[in-house]
């Protein structure tokens, strides 16, 4: 397992190496604070690297013909950053970020516009407090013995030991609800890590491809992305993975992986995209600049850059947030329970070890 998991770290060293290969390859700038200077290396950088340019339709020469003509010699340095900000916010792209030691713009259209479908109260109120804790996950067990899952952050560290007695504790439950609402993502490894113990087999879950060059169209061939199933506990039971607008990135990327998966449905709303990696830059005045550069693809070679549709569309309803029902956990349950309504349990552990 960990000669594995070296094998995709070096992977993924390979196409950071590459990336910062073709961004050495120009010429620095020295340091300057000039407002033209710096909009115009801003604009390069995404001209020669930005990923989805051909896939969202955007003229990003036309975007330079706009935005030119508002720098000015004499603008203050919030000016300037509120330009260079709107420009960005052209990609409608919320992995990309101009950061500064005052501010950091950021694009979240992605998922203003949609209905929230979680509410922190009444999703507290609905738990209580008699949940076990462990690596970022909440977790207890629920009526008609379904386990139930919350996991609010890919950022959060996550092991293969936390993994073990979350699945040991739901040993006996005839199914599972994994929540990932409001996540707005992290580590790709934890996606991995989590994913892996729903596998039965190796899987093919995507594609990455990579910029080669400054042109806008210049990029590998895509480069198969496979999940090796776990060797310690599995869950092969019915799964009921839960979704918002607000799911991002790594989470994104973790509800394509379980949407493979055939004891797996995916209900509430379609997540909030955002398949391209991100990596970072900076500007001849020292701000730092975020993009996506490699797009991750799925397993049909196609873009989850505007998220991914749920198996059943539920919203939750105002009625019941007045009574503090969380409407898309209800479902999950009422799912799962007519699915396993004649079906009796099978423990299906693979091999178990304490870290």
């Amino acid at each position: 397992m960990e000669e594995k998991m070296m094998r995709r770290t070096v992977f993924t060293s390979m196409l950071l190496s590459i990336f910062f290969f073709f961004l050495s390859c120009y010429e620095k700038d020295e340091y300057t604070s000039d407002p033209r200077s710096n909009f115009q290396a801003l604009w390069k950088l995404i001209d020669e690297n930005y990923c989805f340019f051909e896939y969202k339709k955007i003229d990003w020469d036309a975007v330079h013909a706009k935005y030119s003509p508002m720098i000015a010699d004499t603008m203050s340095r919030y000016e300037f950053f509120n330009v260079l900000g709107q420009m960005l916010s052209e990609l409608k792209d919320g992995h990309t970020n101009l950061i500064t030691t005052f501010n950091t713009s950021r694009f979240w259209n992605w998922h203003e516009n949609y209905p929230d479908n979680f509410n922190e109260v009444v999703h507290r109120k609905y738990l209580g407090t008699k949940y076990n804790l462990a690596g970022g996950m909440e977790y207890l067990v629920m009526r008609d013995h379904i386990g139930y899952v919350y996991y609010g952050s890919f950022s959060t560290p996550i092991g293969e030991a936390h993994l073990d007695e979350m699945f040991l504790y739901f040993k006996d439950c005839k199914a599972l609800i994994f929540d990932v609402r409001n996540n707005g993502g992290g580590s790709l490894a934890y996606s991995e890590r989590i994913a892996s113990r729903f596998a039965e087999k190796k899987l093919l879950v995507g594609y990455i491809i990579h910029k080669t060059g400054p042109g806008r169209n210049d990029f590998s061939e895509p480069y198969p992305i496979e999940l090796e199933p776990t060797k310690r506990i599995k869950w092969l039971r019915p799964v009921v993975v839960l979704t918002n607008r607000s799911c991002y990135s790594a989470t994104n990327d973790f509800v394509n992986k379980m949407k493979l998966f055939p004891q797996v449905t995916i209900i509430g709303d379609k997540t909030g995209g955002g398949c391209g990696l991100p990596f970072h830059s900076e500007l001849p005045n020292g701000w730092g600049v975020r993009f996506s550069s490699s797009p991750i693809l799925d397993a049909n070679g196609e873009y989850t850059e505007y998220g991914v549709d749920p198996d059943i569309k539920v919203d939750i309803k105002e009625s019941d947030q007045l009574n503090n029902i969380d409407t898309i956990i209800e479902e999950a349950l009422d799912y799962l329970e007519k699915a396993t309504s004649n079906s009796t349990p099978t423990v299906k552990n693979t091999e178990y070890k304490n870290e």
